[in-house]
C-alpha cells in the first residue's frame, strides 16, 4: 500500500508522451551558492534541486532486462512511469565551465554536492536511484531518491514473495527492527497473523555460511509488535518490529521468513540513473518547454559511485545502461570506488542495502570486467562489459580499491575469477589500483602516534572491533588518481599503469598467515589472520532468478549454500604490511601494521572478522620495549633514529609517490608539513 500511494502522489503531474524523461521541474535554486565562494576560474557556483519525470517503454530492448517491467503498473500514458529527485551543482556563468559533468551515485539516500571538482569548473549532478523507500532512502527534502511502480500480475492479481529478516545482538524485552546494513528491510509481512511467518534461532554461524543449533519459536510466544518493559508482550501492532513473549538473547541470532506483498520494480532505478545523464547532456528543454539549464554545455559525462554506489556502478555498466533508448552513449567514464562486486537490486525483493553478510546476494555472476570462464559455479564465460561492447558504448573505467574490499567484501574473484589460479587480463579501458593497507575508504591520515579508538563493524548491531583503526589514508591518491582520469578522458592523456597484486609476481597468494608471511604480533591471535577472511559464498535462488545478472525472481528463502569459493589476498612484508599496491606517503614511512581487517571483540560474531572494519598495530617506541613484548618488527627508533629521521623518511616516501604519478606535488608538500608538526619521536 505504501509503495502504491507514493507512487500515484509522485506522478501526479507527470505528462504523457513518448519514453524518456519528459517534464524537469526545479523546486529550489540557491545562487550563488556555497556562501558566494569563488572556486578557480570558474567563479561562484549554484545548486538546482528538483524532480525529473520519466517514463519507459517495457517492449524497448534497452529496457528489457528490467526485472518485473512488463507486470509494473502503468501511467495514463501506457508506458511505465517514474520520478527521480536530483540537485545540479554548476557555474553560475557556464561559459567558464569545463563541460565535464561528474553524475554521482548517492550511496543509500543523501545527496552528493560536488567537492574539489568545482576548481576546475566541473558541472555536479546527484539523482535517485534507489526506490525501496526505507530508511535512508525514504523521500525527504534532502535526500535522492526514485519513485518506481510495483509489480502485479498479467490478470492484475497481487504478486507475493518471501522475505528474510534477521537480528542480531538483540537483548532484552524491547521489540527489534529487522535490519539491512544500516537500512530497516524494505518490505513489511501481507498479515500480521504469526502463523503464516516463521521465526527461528541461530545459536552459531561460521562465517562461510554453516549454521549451528537452531530452533523454532512458536507463533504463540512472538508478535508483529512494538513492546516494552513498559508495555510488554503482545506489544501494539507494528509490522516493522518484532515482539518476543520472553524476550532477546543476545547469544542469539533471530532469522524471520514471512511473505510480503506488492514488489516494487526496483531495477527502474537504473534507467532512471541513465535517464537523468541523457537528458541534461543532450536535451534542449523538456516537453513543457522547461530549459534544461544546461543545454548544450556537456561534452563529457563521467558516472562516479563511492561502496555501495559503486557497486551499482558497476550493475549499471553490467546490465547494459550505457546506452539511452536513442541509441547513443550516455557515459565516456566510470569511477566505481572501493567497489569490487555488483549491487543486487535487479531481482523481485531485491534489498540493495546489502553488504555480502550471509544470504545477501551481490557476488553472482561475473565481477571481473572482460570475458572469463566461470566453471566453479558452471556459468558461461562472461563478463561485465559484454553489453556494453556490443553496443560500443564502454566508457573508459579507473577502480580502486583498499585492503578491506578483499578481506571482508570479497573482492579478489574480480582478479582471479571463482577458479583463483590466473590473473585475469584487464580491457584497454580499464585501470586498477590498489591501496594496500588500508580500511574501507581509507583513514584519517596523519604522522601521530596516538592510537584511534577500535571501530564500530559496519552494519547496524554487528559488533565492535579488538584493534585500534587504521589510519592509513587514501585521500590524497585519489586527488591524484582525480586529475588522471579527468585527463584520460577529457584530453585521452594515458594515465599511470595499472598497479594491483597479482599471483603473476607473487603478491597474491591465499589467505593464510603461512602464504602471507605474516608476522606473529603481539597482541594479535597466533593463527591470525587464517579462518577471518570473507568468502565469497555461492547460492542457489531457485529456477527462476538469473545468476548471470542477478536478476529474476528468487524463490528459496532462505538460500541454499553451494560453493563457497575461495579468496586470495595480499602478500605482506615483515611489518606484515601488504606489497602490490601504489605508493602511500604513510606506508612508506610506516608508524605499525596496517591492516585491511578488525576482529569482532563480543557478541554474536566474537572473533570473526569486524565485518569490513580495519585495525592497526603499533610499532613499539625502542628495542627495549619490543623485545620486552617479543615484537619481531623494527622499533620506531631503529627504523627512523628521530623525529628528522622520521621526517625524512616521508619526504622520501612523498618524492617517491610524486614521481609515480600517485601524488600531487601540493599534497606531497602539504604531507611534510603534517610530519615536521607531528609527533613521531619528538622528545
Amino acid at each position: 500500500m505504501r509503495a502504491r500511494v507514493l507512487f500515484a502522489v509522485a506522478l501526479m503531474c507527470a505528462p504523457p508522451a513518448e519514453a524518456r524523461v519528459k517534464k524537469i521541474v526545479i523546486e529550489k535554486k540557491v545562487s550563488p551558492a556555497f556562501d558566494g565562494r569563488t572556486f578557480g576560474t570558474a567563479g561562484q557556483y549554484e545548486t538546482l534541486t528538483g524532480k525529473a519525470y520519466g517514463e519507459l517503454d517495457p517492449a524497448d530492448p534497452h529496457n528489457a532486462n528490467i526485472t518485473d517491467i512488463k507486470l509494473a503498473l502503468r501511467g495514463r500514458s501506457g508506458k511505465v512511469e517514474y520520478v527521480a529527485t536530483f540537485q545540479l551543482v554548476k557555474p553560475i556563468d557556464m561559459s567558464r565551465s569545463s563541460r565535464l559533468l561528474w553524475h554521482d551515485v548517492p550511496n543509500r539516500g543523501g545527496r552528493i554536492t560536488l567537492g574539489a571538482e568545482r576548481n576546475d569548473g566541473d558541472i555536479g549532478l546527484s539523482s535517485g536511484w534507489q526506490g525501496d523507500a526505507a530508511g535512508r532512502t525514504a523521500p525527504a527534502a534532502d535526500n535522492d531518491y526514485v519513485v518506481v511502480p510495483i509489480a502485479r500480475n498479467a490478470d492484475g492479481s497481487l504478486i507475493s514473495g518471501q522475505i528474510l529478516g534477521r537480528i542480531l545482538n538483540a537483548s532484552g524485552p524491547a521489540s527489534q527492527p529487522m535490519y539491512v546494513s544500516g537500512n530497516p528491510v524494505p518490505y513489511r509481512p501481507a498479515s500480521l497473523d504469526t502463523m503464516k511467518a516463521t521465526l527461528t534461532t541461530h545459536a552459531s554461524e561460521s562465517i562461510d555460511g554453516r549454521i549451528g543449533e537452531t530452533a523454532t519459536i512458536p507463533s504463540s510466544e512472538w508478535a508483529w509488535a512494538r513492546c516494552s518493559a513498559v508495555r510488554p508482550f503482545p506489544g501494539a501492532p507494528d509490522p516493522t518490529q518484532i515482539c518476543l513473549k520472553n524476550g532477546f538473547d543476545p547469544k542469539l541470532l533471530y532469522q524471520v521468513v514471512f511473505t510480503a506483498q506488492d514488489p516494487p520494480v526496483l531495477g527502474i532505478g537504473f534507467a532512471a540513473f541513465r535517464d537523468l545523464s541523457s537528458f541534461f547532456r543532450t536535451a534542449t528543454a523538456d516537453d513543457d518547454g522547461t530549459a534544461n539549464p544546461v543545454a548544450g554545455q556537456v561534452s563529457w559525462v563521467n558516472v562516479r559511485g563511492v561502496s555501495q554506489s559503486g557497486n551499482f556502478v558497476r550493475a549499471l555498466l553490467q546490465l547494459g545502461f550505457t546506452q539511452d533508448e536513442a541509441n547513443r552513449k550516455v557515459y565516456d567514464g566510470a569511477w566505481p570506488i572501493i567497489a569490487g562486486r555488483r549491487i543486487s537490486m535487479n531481482s523481485r525483493w531485491a534489498m540493495p542495502d546489502g553488504v555480502l553478510k550471509l544470504y545477501e546476494p551481490g557476488s553472482e555472476g561475473p565481477q571481473w570486467w572482460a570475458p572469463w570462464p566461470d566453471t566453479l559455479r558452471g556459468l558461461p564465460e562472461s563478463g561485465i562489459l559484454d553489453r556494453c561492447t556490443a553496443t560500443r558504448t564502454c566508457p573508459k573505467i579507473f577502480e580502486h580499491f583498499g585492503a578491506a574490499e578483499v578481506w571482508g567484501l570479497k573482492l579478489s574473484p574480480e582478479w582471479v575469477g571463482t577458479s583463483g589460479d590466473k590473473d585475469i587480463p584487464l580491457p584497454p579501458n580499464v585501470r586498477r589500483y590498489y591501496v594496500a593497507s588500508t580500511q574501507h575508504g581509507g583513514g584519517r591520515g596523519g604522522f601521530s602516534t596516538e592510537l584511534l579508538a577500535p571501530p564500530s563493524c559496519p552494519s547496524t548491531g554487528y559488533g565492535q572491533g579488538t584493534f585500534a583503526a587504521n589510519p592509513m589514508p587514501q585521500a590524497q591518491t585519489v586527488n591524484a588518481l582525480r586529475f588522471h582520469f579527468r585527463n584520460w578522458v577529457m584530453h585521452d592523456v594515458a594515465p599511470p599503469d595499472s598497479r594491483w597484486p597479482r599471483i603473476s609476481d607473487g603478491t597474491l597468494v591465499d589467505a593464510t598467515k603461512e602464504a602471507m608471511g605474516f608476522p606473529t604480533i603481539p597482541g594479535i591471535p597466533p593463527t591470525a589472520p587464517t579462518g577471518l577472511i570473507n568468502p565469497m559464498i555461492d547460492y542457489d535462488f531457485g529456477p527462476g532468478f538469473n545468476k548471470v545478472d542477478a536478476s529474476g525472481v528468487p524463490t528459496l528463502v532462505p538460500p541454499v549454500v553451494t560453493h563457497v569459493v575461495p579468496m586470495k589476498v595480499a602478500r605482506v612484508n615483515a611489518d606484515g604490511n601488504e606489497m602490490g599496491g601504489v605508493p602511500v606517503v604513510l606506508l612508506e614511512a610506516p608508524l605499525g601494521t596496517y591492516l585491511g581487517w578488525n576482529i569482532t571483540i563480543a557478541g554474536f560474531h566474537q572473533g570473526q572478522i569486524c565485518n569490513y572494519a580495519g585495525g592497526m598495530i603499533p610499532f613499539a617506541r625502542t628495542r627495549a620495549e619490543r623485545t620486552a613484548s617479543g615484537d619481531p618488527r623494527l622499533s620506531l627508533e631503529e627504523r627512523y633514529g628521530s623525529h628528522e629521521g622520521y621526517v625524512r623518511a616521508v619526504e622520501q616516501g612523498a618524492a617517491k609517490a610524486v614521481a609515480e604519478g600517485f601524488l600531487l606535488k601540493a599534497d606531497a608538500d602539504a604531507l611534510v608539513r603534517q610530519a615536521i608538526a607531528g609527533d613521531v619521536l619528538k622528545p
